[in-house]
């Protein structure tokens, strides 16, 4: 602690405190500077100490002692009232709000002491002079903590007629009050209007936002407004994160994400802060705490993970059950012992009201990073949201299930015969039921060929079984198409050729029986068909150019299927499913061959035919092959229209994954066409279904970063930053390449600095900088160092500015860029002429700037390049003699920044109509100085330079008006003269 030897240094210290966090370090601060005040031996010294701490202990875990430095406070009013200077007494006369509120958050202050309380306020408020809305303010919150309704109506109306003056809580704060009640006697919609102001930023305080945003999100849920209660808690949860005090408001958002489904980051939030749960300096917000926990808890004993560990009580380990049990058990006996103290059951039933409460949403999307729910707790989505067909097919397979095995392999034939997405599980349950049962042959065939098909290349051997079987059924045709996709399997592990010699028996023995009519065409669609695949590995797996052999036999397989196929599919989905993927096979030579638009026609055209024949999910692969040729052929709307078509093909029968990917895909398409609202809720998709996928390190961080960066394009900065810095633990060189950290660490830099968060925002951008040093290029490392210098400037680190701006300096010299170098040695000079520097640093910095300048401008030829390099030596002379004319001691100081402010009128006049705001600002300034240096004649020409600047100017220029009045104050000045 600094030496404190008088009045003025404990003032310091007392505001250098009010700015610490809050907490106990704070209060025990204030503690040790009431003694040091008390040293000094001045009554005022000790009230404004005692006032200091009674401030940090009401915004504390430890609101319980600040009655104690009140009672002190009140006893020297009313013995010695002269000692307070008007600011303590108005604050004297304020905090009586806080005791009201502070007494009803102790359950072992007797009601009739509250009471008392409130009528001493009352009587202390008139003597005064102020108005009764304080005091009714105050009786309201103690009629509707008590539960008297009817009171706190007459109370809340008393409230709002009186009128406002000093004492009145401030508008935020009064307007959060009124929503509460509101939102309490079941009006959301009111609530969420009254709270309009606060939220829009119209009226703020210390904790407000804060509050207001904690308290909507449950009004915005029932309301149906979730895109506006997400955005509420993100940027709310920041703000009340460092904030001790504001325990009810973080438990209202550990109940935001216990109420729709995001119980996984319900309890990251518990585990960050786990003094909540014991703090017992505030019973009143324990309990709502308590409350709130006994309600997650609950919540995941309900989702089977009663025996997960959980965070809680410090001392020892906790799972769900035993929390749930545990705060169930401490809010009621804290809720006992206020409505013992109130006389009513109004606490009892409210904590009873909250851990009653069910899921308003089933999972709402936050865009953070969180863990993922385990299995089996409703968050697959095709256990949630079954497509009609895939319903009925569910409703179908049950009763078949109680009709018997017959039923049952009706019902799975007619699935795979229409290729429906869950016809292996149904040949899987023929199988389950069939266990001991004598089958005929073609049950077994298709149990073995479905069975084969689910386990992939393990499955060989089980489709040569399916052959066996289905020969022996009599379809020998069929039995040549499971050879054939057994020697597709082999294809698939990487063995071409033996897949190849293995499929060439089959193809020719099919060839031969469909040319005798020994079977059918779709038997031998599906040889031929696995003929054709195996022959297109070598083009899907190419890493460069496909051998043109190997491309020439691909494709002539592939129209051997179109011509097999093709005037012989009718209502056959099977054959129909044949044309379209030998379509897209075809596509696929055609993109490899180098014709990018014969293939995106392709591609379409295999999608509408799949869309045609009633199987719509398996064009999804293909339409996300036709987005991104259109994305590279520099059809952006091409490929919007086919990642949409992919989403609404693929339904709910699309893996997580591949949702993830595909609203990632359409996020970065939307965002390039400049829809940013609707590119950050694709965004905001992908992060979530990659998160179900349990891909959030990966595709998650993705989706997360592209995310944060829209959301900072719209100007949402908390939730951009909340978002941004969920994705960086996850991001890195390996899996996402240094660029995207950069660019991740560069736009969170960006979102802090518009929060006012210069520190933090510096930190961000000094550690992308670091990681840019190390690029070829270094332009984005130059950008990132004076990004930095401007944030650590701001965050009121000068020496630490000075050197990023040198560094800067440096960086852009070696660039060739004068612009970036004139920008950080004026900002050095500004830098200098606060610090210890001195005013000649400054002046020699400002200087070099002209200088670079000038030697730029010598050299340049470019007509353009000119134009930008006059308006930068305009800007640099201007901010010279704004410089000096700030630190002009004598004349000659003032004189000589007159004639930089004129040269800076020369530059920017040569720049015509497009440096005709930066000329008249830098008249107006050199009128102003001219006439502070007893020119009028030369400050009169200023102004009237103005003026004239400004004589045809439209109604559109904005800046013309503010600067034509300033102008003509400035005559009037003149003409009136120094002494009138």
């Amino acid at each position: 602690m600094s030496e404190i030897t008088d009045f003025d240094s404990l003032r310091r210290e007392l505001a250098a405190n009010g700015e610490r966090p809050e907490g106990p370090a704070r209060n025990a601060r204030a503690e040790l500077l009431l003694a040091e005040a008390e040293r000094l031996n001045i009554p005022l010294a000790v009230i404004e100490a005692l006032g200091h701490q009674l401030k940090v202990y009401n915004y504390s875990s430890e609101k319980d002692k600040m009655f104690v430095p009140f009672a002190r406070l009140l006893r020297m009013w009313d013995d010695h009232p002269e000692d307070f200077d008007e600011y303590e007494t108005h604050s004297l006369h304020w905090v009586f709000k806080w005791m009201s509120a502070g007494m009803l958050g102790q359950p072992h202050i007797p009601l009739a002491a509250i009471e008392k309380w409130l009528g001493e306020m009352e009587h202390r408020y008139r003597l005064a002079g102020h108005s009764e809305r304080a005091v009714r303010s105050a009786e309201f919150s103690v009629a509707r903590h008590i539960g008297d309704l009817a009171r706190a109506e007459r109370a809340y109306a008393a409230w709002l007629a009186a009128d406002r003056d000093s004492m009145a809580d401030c508008h935020a704060c009064e307007l959060h009050d009124q929503g509460l009640w509101q939102a309490e006697c079941g009006r959301d919609a009111e609530a969420v209007e009254l709270w309009r102001p606060v939220l829009d930023g119209e009226f703020s305080c210390a904790h407000e936002p804060h509050g207001v945003l904690a308290s909507s999100l449950l009004p915005l849920l029932r309301l149906g407004r979730l895109d506006e209660a997400r955005a509420h808690h993100l940027r709310g949860l920041r703000l009340v994160r460092p904030m001790e005090s504001m325990r009810g408001a973080y438990a209202d958002h550990v109940a935001f994400c216990a109420l729709t489904g995001n119980e996984a980051r319900a309890l990251e939030l518990l585990a960050e802060r786990p003094a909540y749960f014991t703090d017992d300096g505030n019973p009143l917000s324990r309990l709502d705490f308590l409350a709130v926990t006994a309600l997650l808890m609950e919540r995941l004993v309900e989702l089977g993970w009663d025996g997960q560990t959980v965070p809680g009580p410090a001392g020892r380990d906790w799972t769900a059950g035993e929390l749930a049990a545990h705060a169930r058990a401490e809010a009621a006996a804290l809720a006992v012992r206020f409505d013992e103290r109130n006389g009513t059951a109004r606490v009892g039933e409210r904590a009873r009201a909250h851990m009653a409460r069910r899921p308003l949403v089933e999972r709402l999307p936050l865009g953070v990073r969180t863990a993922r729910r385990p299995a089996g707790t409703a968050s697959a989505p095709a256990a949630r949201a079954l497509p009609t067909e895939t319903a009925e097919a569910a409703t179908a397979a049950a009763a078949a299930g109680e009709a018997g095995l017959p039923a049952l392999i009706t019902e799975a034939r007619r699935l795979s015969d229409t290729l429906r997405p869950h016809a292996t599980e149904a040949w899987a349950a023929v199988a389950r039921a069939a266990e001991g049962v004598e089958l005929a042959a073609r049950d077994q065939a298709d149990i073995a060929d479905h069975e084969a098909m689910s386990r992939g290349p393990e499955g060989v051997a089980l489709f040569e079984r399916a052959a066996e079987w289905y020969a022996r059924a009599g379809d020998p045709g069929e039995a040549l198409a499971a050879r054939s996709r057994a020697a597709y399997m082999r294809a698939l592990t990487g063995d071409v050729d033996g897949a190849l010699a293995a499929v060439a028996e089959p193809y020719e023995r099919v060839l031969a029986l469909y040319a005798q009519d020994g079977t059918g065409v779709r038997q031998t669609a599906s040889v031929v068909m696995g003929r054709a695949r195996i022959l297109m590995r070598p083009v899907y797996e190419a890493g460069g150019p496909v051998d043109p052999g190997a491309l020439s036999a691909a494709e002539e397989a592939v129209r051997e299927v179109l011509a097999l196929v093709e005037g012989h599919t009718g209502d056959d989905v099977r054959l129909a499913a044949r044309a379209a993927e030998a379509r897209a096979m075809l596509a696929e030579t055609a993109a490899r061959a180098g014709d990018l638009r014969g293939a995106a026609e392709l591609f379409e055209r295999a999608a509408a035919e799949y869309a045609g024949a009633g199987v719509p999910w398996f064009a999804v692969e293909y339409e996300a092959r036709l987005a991104a040729l259109a994305h590279h052929l520099g059809d952006p709307e091409g490929a919007e229209r086919a990642l949409r078509a992919a989403l609404e093909h693929g339904g709910t029968y699309l893996e997580a994954a591949g949702r993830a990917q595909l609203h990632l895909q359409l996020a970065e398409v939307l965002g390039g066409l400049d829809r940013t609202e609707e590119a950050a809720e694709h965004a905001l998709e992908a992060a979530h279904w990659a998160d179900e996928a349990g891909e959030g390190p990966a595709l998650g961080a993705w989706a997360r970063q592209q995310l944060g960066g829209l959301l900072l394009r719209l100007g949402r900065w908390a939730e951009a930053a909340e978002v941004l810095e969920s994705a960086l633990p996850d991001l890195s060189a390996d899996t996402h390449g240094d660029g995207a950290v950069v660019q991740t660490q560069w736009w969170l830099g960006d979102c802090l600095s518009e929060l006012g968060e210069h520190r933090a925002a510096a930190e961000r951008r000094l550690q992308a900088a670091e990681i840019a040093r190390h690029w070829p290029e270094q332009q984005d490392h130059a950008t990132l160092a004076h990004l930095a210098a401007e944030s650590l400037s701001r965050a009121g680190l000068h020496e630490e500015a000075d050197r990023a701006y040198t560094r800067a300096g440096d960086l852009w010299r070696s660039l060739g860029d004068v612009h970036g170098l004139a920008r950080a040695l004026r900002a050095r000079a500004w830098l200098a002429s606060g610090t210890g520097a001195g005013p000649d640093a400054a002046r020699e910095l400002m200087g070099s700037a002209v200088t670079e300048c000038e030697a730029a401008l010598e050299a340049v030829d470019d007509a353009a390049a000119r134009q930008r390099l006059v308006a930068e030596l305009g800007q640099t002379h201007r901010q010279f003699g704004d410089l000096l004319a700030g630190g002009a001691a004598d004349e000659a100081v003032a004189e000589e920044a007159l004639a930089r402010l004129e040269q800076a009128i020369a530059a920017f006049a040569l720049l015509g109509p497009a440096g005709l705001h930066d000329r008249t600002a830098a008249e107006l300034a050199a009128g102003r100085l001219a006439a502070d240096l007893g020119r009028p004649a030369e400050a009169t020409a200023h102004a009237r330079a103005v003026l004239a600047a400004y004589e045809d100017a439209d109604d559109g220029d904005t800046e013309a008006p503010p600067r034509r009045a300033r102008a003509e104050r400035l005559l009037r000045a003149l003409e009136q003269g120094p002494d009138d």
